[in-house]
């Protein structure tokens, strides 16, 4: 059976050009087919359908400017990652943030010295409160 993805989560392709917009905000359509061609050969409507997709979902906003659009991301790349963490550890730790730290050190996805850095800013984000 297929997993369903979270509503709201960004497919692959969302994502990348997700990332085109983050940088390189207003773009065209063609702009960003160009942008994503050196890692995709994608055809212009492709793109288009997905920049509308994108849109319909509130994600970004675009302008008519000279016959074409432009558009920009409405979602900001800290809450696009803040959704996908949330949806992660909700699909594989149950919603626990230890459980994923805990996973993170076991499978040596993260070393002591960023743990340490880790600790630094947890303990600077607790001294704030």
């Amino acid at each position: 059976m297929a997993r369903k993805k979270a509503p709201g989560a960004l497919t692959p392709l969302e994502l990348a050009i997700m990332r085109v917009l983050w940088e390189a905000a207003p773009a065209t359509v063609e702009g960003v087919r160009q942008r994503l061609a050196a890692d995709r050969d994608l055809a212009y409507t492709t793109v288009q359908t997905m920049l509308n997709v994108l849109w319909r979902k509130g994600r970004v906003k675009r302008t008519l400017e000279d016959r074409a659009c432009r558009y920009a991301p409405v979602l900001s790349r800290k809450q696009a990652v803040s959704q996908a963490l949330g949806d992660m550890l909700q699909s594989f730790f149950a919603g626990s943030a230890e459980d994923l730290v805990l996973s993170m050190v076991e499978t040596r996805h993260i070393t002591p010295r960023r743990l340490a850095r880790v600790q630094k800013l947890l303990e600077k984000h607790h001294g704030n409160r």
